[in-house]
């Protein structure tokens, strides 16, 4: 809105020697790192009125599990409220609808993504808090094939949405390049013109590659979050890397010089995705052990959805897959633990599945658990950030 407000007034400004104070806000990279600020101010700052009010509410966590060697821990967190998403996605689209570009095609429909897996999730955790109240102790939440339909219905409308965006016309958009590792986009920085080689994506792959990157990343995020700080380190520190790959797609002369696709205006999700790593890192604040609040379904999907849409529309996914390696051990050890359950009658690979809880069940303290997942996402978000130069 602020950046609106500037263009409108840009002609008077300008002819009253007022512009220079307000042409900051012309700077792409200042908005996206002033969105990450204000994120983060806005979760640390209403963090405790928004805790006393879930508390007052009486929105806390059951501490229930499956796992009968987990039940000691979980009850220990019993009673912690939960749905802290609300203040994370809240902060996000505050900063977002504040200082982006919200005439962009691209930032509108990530505003869509977020707000539908919050939304989402919001349903799944308010039924999961009060089956109990309402008689229904089998009714945990949403079923899975419920949430798969409005996470797969996502990722359908945002692919299709999407590609028609880009330059259905021209045989050689970027907008729909397969991106591959060490692929050169253009012949030589200098050239600008597309290198031989590149294969393009037709409309029924990309939005086949558009559902399964915010299905899978939202779900991925959404399992991870399973311990104080665990989705919400890796997060901050994917969406920082993400937002200097936003703000490389969007300038024509950056992307040239590092041979991956320009996105014209990609780089106005440098806000979105920048206010996503602030949001995570204020949340943190009272997410980190003891965990004063939880995210809920309500924050982990819509984190989960932001990082895989930003990732497809700036042709990162491969990327971003590299970044979000934790997130992808923690959904893959479910995998192979119910597909081995099913097909050896009842054995299992790991102890318990999502991986952290097998690692606290070998002894791991929770703290060793998240500083260490913390510590392998930076190390992979500068290796994926360092492979973009390796072409």
């Amino acid at each position: 809105m602020l950046y609106l407000l500037l263009d409108a007034s840009r002609r008077w400004l300008i002819e009253h020697d007022l512009y220079g104070f307000f042409s900051v806000l012309d700077q792409i990279q200042f908005r996206a790192l002033a969105s990450a600020g204000l994120a983060f101010l806005l979760v640390v700052l209403l963090g405790r009125p928004t805790i006393a009010w879930l508390v007052r509410k009486k929105v806390g966590d059951s501490g229930l599990t499956d796992a009968a060697a987990l039940r000691q821990v979980a009850s220990s967190k019993a009673n912690t409220p939960t749905m802290g998403g609300i203040l994370v996605v809240g902060a996000i689209a505050a900063s977002t609808l504040l200082l982006g570009d919200i005439s962009k095609f691209y930032l509108q429909l990530g505003l869509v993504v977020l707000i539908w897996l919050a939304a989402l999730g919001s349903i799944d955790d308010w039924l999961k808090l009060t089956s109990k109240s309402r008689g229904n102790k089998s009714r945990q939440g949403l079923f899975a094939w419920e949430k798969l339909v409005f996470q797969l219905g996502l990722g359908l409308l945002v692919g299709y949405f999407a590609f028609r965006h880009g330059n259905t016309e021209a045989p050689q958009d970027l907008a729909h390049v397969l991106n591959l590792p060490f692929q050169k986009t253009y012949d030589s920085p200098a050239s600008g013109t597309i290198a031989s080689g590149v294969l393009f994506l037709p409309m029924w792959a990309y939005i086949m590659v558009a559902t399964l990157v915010l299905t899978g990343m939202s779900n991925a995020v959404n399992i991870t979050d399973g311990m104080d700080g665990l989705a919400s380190g890796p997060s901050a520190a994917i969406a920082l890397g993400l937002t200097v790959l936003a703000l490389i797609a969007g300038s024509q002369s950056a992307a040239q010089y590092l041979l991956v696709p320009h996105i014209p205006f990609g780089d106005e999700l440098a806000v979105l995705i920048g206010a996503t790593a602030g949001a995570c890192l204020g949340f943190l604040w009272w997410n980190c052990s003891p965990a004063a609040v939880f995210m809920g379904d309500t924050g982990s999907l819509a984190l989960g959805g932001v990082i895989g849409y930003t990732a497809l529309i700036l042709r990162q996914e491969v990327v971003m897959l590299l970044m979000s390696g934790v997130f992808l051990m923690e959904i893959l050890s479910v995998v192979i633990q119910v597909g081995y359950f099913k097909m050896s009658g009842g054995k299992r690979v790991f102890r318990c599945a999502p991986f952290h809880h097998h690692l606290h069940l070998k002894a791991w303290t929770e703290g060793q658990i998240v500083a260490r997942a913390w510590i392998i996402s930076v190390l992979l978000v500068v290796l994926a950030l360092a492979t973009v130069k390796v072409r």
